[in-house]
């Protein structure tokens, strides 16, 4: 029985990576995708947890070869997933959760016509200001790339299946989780998971 692919989409600031962590502790059976990246780690980033950090040669190489299902350059540096990895987890019958961007997913719907997509919204640009310059691990002129960026992001939402509304965090937590939940409930995942209960609309 195969997994659930969910694609998971926001500008940087809106609360993503916040919302997916809170996701994975209240549902075991959602694991994350981790993409590779040419960026440096932050502090309390893991390679192999959060990332597999390479350099921009290794990079090259694995994309040259074919490895990644998806790839693309933000704020420059590159991001990609691994084609083979991933296929394998859905096949496998693994809910497998990816951060990416709206380029990304879009190559990604290409191979995986079934994924679910979920855009994260900041309630509004001067929250997303606020919240970036709250973390206080960019420059002005970083912040004023993400904010321009943000707003082109934004503007593929309606290419998601769903859409999150980062207000307040709790609420959102329980609108991701809720999308988890009817994603499972759709006809075809539910039908190879308990196909004994289907039996009788098949009987004559």
């Amino acid at each position: 029985m195969p997994g659930t692919l969910f694609v998971v989409t926001a500008p940087s600031g809106a609360g993503k990576t916040t919302l997916v962590r809170g996701l994975l502790q209240r549902d075991a059976r959602v694991q994350l995708s981790v993409s590779f990246t040419t960026r440096a780690p932050r502090a309390g980033e893991q390679n192999g947890r959060e990332y597999h950090f390479v350099d921009l040669a290794t990079f090259r190489a694995l994309r040259d070869r074919g490895e990644f299902l998806e790839w693309a350059e933000v704020h420059g540096n590159y991001y990609a997933t691994s084609k083979v990895w991933l296929k394998e987890q859905v096949a496998a019958g693994r809910d497998t959760l990816l951060e990416i961007d709206w380029q990304g997913a879009q190559q990604v719907r290409k191979a995986f016509p079934d994924a679910v997509g979920v855009f994260i919204l900041p309630p509004s640009l001067d929250e997303l200001e606020k919240r970036l310059r709250g973390r206080n691990t960019d420059s002005d002129d970083v912040i004023s790339r993400r904010l321009l960026a943000a707003r082109g992001e934004m503007r593929h939402v309606a290419e998601f299946d769903y859409v999150i509304i980062n207000n307040e965090l709790q609420e959102a937590l329980e609108d991701l989780v809720a999308v988890v939940r009817a994603a499972r409930l759709r006809y075809a995942p539910q039908h190879l998971r308990h196909p004994q209960y289907f039996d009788f609309l098949e009987q004559d």
